[in-house]
């Protein structure tokens, strides 16, 4: 059995509010190699770190980010109070150019980019992807993008985009018949949808499996036993306290 990588989903949700700068360091300094994060447009067409098209959720906020300005939003608390309270009332939705000054520290870590649907209708696939991979230019060919939307996958790749990552919504025969047409470099699904039956085999292709969201060991090495050479964690820290998982961890 391949012992898979560790990728931290959101940063380091299981300590800090996901999706911000703070989160994303403290996964780094956990160690992981690779990180993920969502990316939304404001009204303004301005891609900021945000999983949800509400803001209350994670800012207390009502209000949809394709409607907010980015000038509006920086005067928001990204500390998801229902979690944390007022604990990470500093915290703010940062913007995809910070994320990347970020990043630029630590060349050797490689993200994980999620591009929103609910972002790519409001804006329009092509004016989305073509303003993220300018904002992601910096970071030359490290960067994975990332989509449920297999058109923004597509338009990704024809502007450049070196690796994609097709996020499956179902585990079935229309979703691998998408999979072998796009052939993207990484298939991410939900574990939950895998078929029950640890005897079927996954899918065979030219793209690596990546499984979320996955916060115990023991899951996580039996995913791998399945084929997954990545797991998607929101413990990324309590998840590389594990020796077995701690040795696979290696940068790309």
């Amino acid at each position: 059995m391949e012992i898979p990588q560790l990728v931290a989903h959101r940063g380091y949700p299981r300590r800090y509010p996901e999706n911000t700068l703070e989160s994303i360091e403290a996964a780094i300094t956990a160690g992981a190699c690779y990180v993920e994060f969502d990316v939304q447009m404001t009204a303004d067409g301005i891609p900021v770190l945000l999983h949800d098209e509400s803001l209350m959720r994670t800012t207390g906020t009502r209000g949809r980010i394709i409607n907010t300005k980015l000038e509006k939003l920086a005067e928001l608390s990204a500390n998801e109070p229902k979690r944390f309270g007022t604990r990470y009332r500093n915290f703010t939705i940062p913007t995809l150019a910070a994320a990347v000054e970020l990043l630029r520290q630590h060349p050797r870590v490689t993200p994980f980019v999620e591009i929103k649907e609910e972002s790519l209708e409001a804006h329009g696939r092509e004016k989305v992807v073509k303003t993220i991979l300018n904002v992601l230019e910096p970071l030359k060919s490290r960067f994975i993008i990332i989509s449920y939307d297999v058109l923004s996958l597509r338009t990704s790749r024809a502007m450049g985009a070196k690796r994609i990552g097709w996020v499956m919504k179902a585990w079935n025969e229309e979703s691998r018949a998408k999979a072998t047409e796009l052939v993207p470099d990484y298939l991410i699904c939900n574990y939950t949808k895998l078929p029950k039956n640890a005897a079927e085999p996954l899918w065979f292709g030219p793209w690596k499996w990546m499984f979320y969201e996955v916060t115990q060991v023991r899951l996580a090495l039996q995913l791998a036993q399945r084929g997954a050479s990545l797991i998607e964690t929101m413990a990324i820290g309590e998840m590389l306290k594990n020796p077995q998982l701690r040795s696979g961890a290696s940068f790309d």
